[in-house]
This record gives C-alpha cells, sequence and structure tokens, in this order.
C-alpha cells in the first residue's frame, strides 16, 4: 500500500478526489496527512476521512529555508512514499525538493513545458490556444520544469472564460491524478 501526503493551499478538489479513490478497498494507495501553507479549505475534506492534517505559514518564518525545513519536517513525519503537490501554490527551495528526489509531484493545469506558473489557463487564453490540458510532473527545483510523467490535452472552445476553462481542465485533472497515483503505486509508473 502507496503512504501519500498531499500538499494543498486551495480548496482540495484534487485531495478530494483522491479521497474519493481510497474508498475502493482495492485501490493500492492511502493518504496519511494533508499538510498546506494556510488555512486552506480543503483541509477539512481530510478531516471529514479522520486523515491529519498540519499547516505551516512561510509568514511565521524568518527564510524560506526555515519554512521549508518545518514544511519538510511535517511531511516526512508521516514517512510517505509519495508527496503529491495538489493546487499547492508555493515554489519549494532545493533543500525540500532534493530531500523527496524521486517521491514529489505535481499537478499542472497545462501541456507543459507550455504555460508554466500561476496562471497558466489566463495565459492559455491569452495566447489563444486551441487546446492546453494538464500535466503530472515530477518535480524539480525549476517552476514546472520537472519530468513530465502523464499529460491530457483538455480542448479550448471560443466561449471558455478563465473560470469555465478552469473547471473543464480540473475535471481531467482529478481523473489523471487517481490513475497517475494508481498507476504508482502499482509499479506502471517508477519515479526514481
Amino acid at each position: 500500500m502507496l503512504s501519500v501526503v498531499v500538499l494543498i493551499s486551495g480548496s482540495g478538489t484534487n485531495l478530494q478526489a483522491l479521497l474519493k479513490a481510497t474508498d475502493n478497498p482495492l485501490f493500492p494507495a492511502k493518504i496519511v496527512a494533508v499538510g498546506s501553507d494556510k488555512d486552506a479549505t480543503g483541509l477539512t475534506h481530510a478531516e471529514l476521512y479522520e486523515i491529519d492534517t498540519f499547516v505551516v505559514e512561510p509568514e511565521r518564518f524568518s527564510s524560506r529555508q526555515a519554512w521549508a525545513e518545518t514544511l519538510l519536517a511535517s511531511v516526512q513525519h508521516h514517512q510517505p512514499d509519495l508527496v503529491v503537490l495538489a493546487g499547492f501554490m508555493r515554489i519549494l527551495p532545493a533543500n525540500f525538493v532534493n530531500a523527496l528526489k524521486g517521491k514529489l509531484i505535481n499537478t499542472h493545469p497545462s501541456l507543459l513545458p507550455l504555460y508554466p506558473g500561476a496562471h497558466a489557463v489566463r495565459d492559455a487564453l491569452q495566447d489563444q490556444a486551441k487546446v492546453t490540458g494538464v500535466t503530472i510532473h515530477k518535480v524539480d527545483e525549476g517552476v514546472d520544469t520537472g519530468e513530465i510523467i502523464v499529460q491530457q490535452s483538455v480542448p479550448v472552445e471560443t466561449n471558455d472564460t478563465e473560470a469555465t476553462l478552469h473547471e473543464k481542465i480540473k475535471v481531467v485533472e482529478r481523473e489523471l491524478l487517481v490513475q497517475c497515483v494508481e498507476d504508482i503505486a502499482n509499479k506502471k509508473i517508477v519515479l526514481a
């Protein structure tokens, strides 16, 4: 059974999809903890499943490094096989990334390397892209530059707004993330 820590910053819809997948006793992964960089509304999903949560707010630390060390200690306390950044909106410093090398993945709402960063959906619309999508990738020290694990495209309609397009992407993202975690647990995808 693959043990997973999920890090979020917002409403936790990807987390919720993973939690629902774990309702199936045949799903080969379990979420052991959920962490955030703020008091995110998505933490309530974990609480409903009686899963440990933790919040490590950067503002409470004198440096980014000190924050990352505390976040890392909080993650490692749960001894996960996999750490999923599911809407976690912070760039992680090298000490964090290197300590979790081979077990750290991220979801991103575009077909990387196109539209990295926090405004991928808006950037795709501004670029008048006909297709965007979802990428799940290994995390490295760059911003959305890690090795791509899996991608799925989402068509951009002429009447799409940032909100409607992001919602279409989230539907695909949730399914792709659940499948990716299952494939990692079943060793169909090898991260290290």
